[in-house]
């Protein structure tokens, strides 16, 4: 059993991005390295943790150790997860805005009043002072939409709820083509590159269906 659950490893998602609009190919195949970073360091740190629990329990010698391997593991799990949602919701010959039916468009217009308050608000998530993620959640209880700020992979993900749009402020994500104080260049880049079709599939994840109260 020990050496099944070591070969469940987790493999590197191979993503067709090329030719962007304001994100180079440069730029795509380091962060594409470094996403497989995440990934290996993940698998490293399940098997890590696995050789300590496999007898059941963790003694007060093994939980220092063990208690590091913990924090480290959501950080890099989510560093590869958050970075799948990322490429998945970007698409060579994107688009900026969704259609005027999109499905997205009308849950932001029920959420937010109108779709360009929710796309102001998503904006300026991610012109935020700091390295993190600007994430558009779907409260899956209720269909609403929230952006949210995430600090580094971990903190600030919102029990419960399914990221719809999910871009990277990290600067490792623009560096090569903007300079640090040009995240706002980088920021209307990624709305010309997104799949609005990947980003909607994610609105269905809705659990209750219900009318949404906009915000106030």
């Amino acid at each position: 059993m020990h050496t099944e659950i070591l070969q469940r490893k987790y493999e590197p998602r191979s993503y067709d991005l090329h030719d962007l609009h304001g994100i180079s190919d440069r730029t795509l195949a380091m962060h594409f390295k470094l996403y497989e970073g995440y990934v290996k360091e993940t698998n490293n740190l399940t098997a890590r943790i696995h050789q300590l629990v496999e007898d059941g329990t963790v003694d007060q010698e093994e939980m220092p150790v063990y208690s590091e391997l913990k924090r480290r593991y959501g950080f890099e799990y989510n560093g590869m997860v958050l970075h799948e949602y990322y490429f998945d919701n970007l698409m060579t010959n994107g688009s900026a805005d969704p259609g005027p039916q999109s499905p997205f468009r009308r849950a932001a217009e029920s959420s937010f009043g109108t779709y360009e308050a929710w796309r102001g608000d998503f904006i300026g998530v991610g012109k935020m002072r700091g390295v993190g993620w600007a994430v558009c959640y779907l409260n899956p209880y209720n269909g609403r939409l929230t952006n949210h700020w995430i600090t580094l992979h971990e903190t600030g993900n919102v029990a419960g709820f399914v990221p719809v749009l999910v871009m990277d402020v990290w600067e490792h994500a623009f560096i090569l083509d903007y300079k640090p104080s040009e995240r706002l260049s980088y920021i209307e880049a990624f709305f010309s590159n997104i799949n609005w079709k990947t980003v909607e599939r994610r609105l269905e994840r809705t659990i209750v269906s219900t009318s949404i109260p906009a915000l106030t």
